[in-house]
């Protein structure tokens, strides 16, 4: 197959449409989805593609906003660290801020309004450019591992797998970052209850707007279970 080829068919996979599942397909996505959040076992694994989200959020808002964007780290402890340059207050080192606990929640409200018009396959190719273009940022090797596999699994799944597959991978991968963005957000109200997060994103927030980080903690919940609640509507819809 020509290079030509190759590109034809990969842009007739993201303009095309596939059969969205049924319900029962649905529910079934969900219900794994929602094991890889639920169980600790699993979540210990899983919260690192939330921290690629969130990470790479706050990048895209950093480059979006006009700051310099320096790099981003991933580590195996599932914590990151988005390093960018720029005034180092002002709205765009607010929205820099803002974006992180809250990107995972909108990439996947992104995935469930294309997964309701029938393209699961531009969701899976979505996410493959989109974890490329993080690579470029990444600045040390967990993060390269990490990245790379996640991009090589989608890539795998896209290239090589059924129909029937890159359907459920797709709504497997969208309700899990609907499902799980909640998660970090009530994790670090508990991180700072206790005292743990004095350098969390709220806290961040708190000291650039005077704005308690208490709010900002709800209004990252706020955002997080209302595109659960759009999104999830909007994967039944599409059935």
């Amino acid at each position: 197959m020509s290079p030509s080829d190759v590109w034809s068919s990969i842009w007739d996979d993201v303009t095309g449409t596939q059969e969205p599942l049924d319900d029962r397909g649905v529910v079934l996505t969900a219900v794994v989805a929602a094991v890889l959040v639920a169980v600790p076992a699993v979540w210990g694994s899983s919260r690192h593609l939330v921290t690629i989200a969130h990470e790479g959020a706050h990048g895209l808002a950093a480059l979006l906003t006009g700051r310099t964007l320096e790099g981003i780290r991933l580590h195996s402890d599932t914590s990151g660290l988005t390093v960018s340059r720029g005034r180092p207050r002002g709205p765009g080192m607010a929205a820099t801020a803002f974006a992180g606990y809250v990107g995972p929640a909108l990439l996947g409200l992104g995935a469930a309004y294309l997964l309701g018009r029938q393209h699961a396959l531009a969701v899976l190719w979505l996410a493959i450019v989109l974890l490329a273009l993080l690579l470029l940022q990444i600045r040390n090797f967990f993060g390269l591992y990490a990245v790379a596999v996640a991009g090589l699994v989608v890539f795998a799944v896209t290239w090589w797998g059924s129909g029937q597959l890159q359907s459920a991978a797709a709504y497997v991968g969208t309700w899990f970052l609907l499902l799980a963005a909640p998660r970090p957000v009530v994790e670090l109200q508990q991180q700072r209850r206790g005292g743990r997060a004095r350098t969390s994103d709220a806290d961040l927030l708190a000291r650039l707007t005077r704005v308690p980080g208490i709010v900002w903690v709800v209004s990252f919940l706020a955002v997080t279970l209302g595109c659960l609640f759009v999104g999830g509507r909007w994967l039944f819809t599409a059935t």
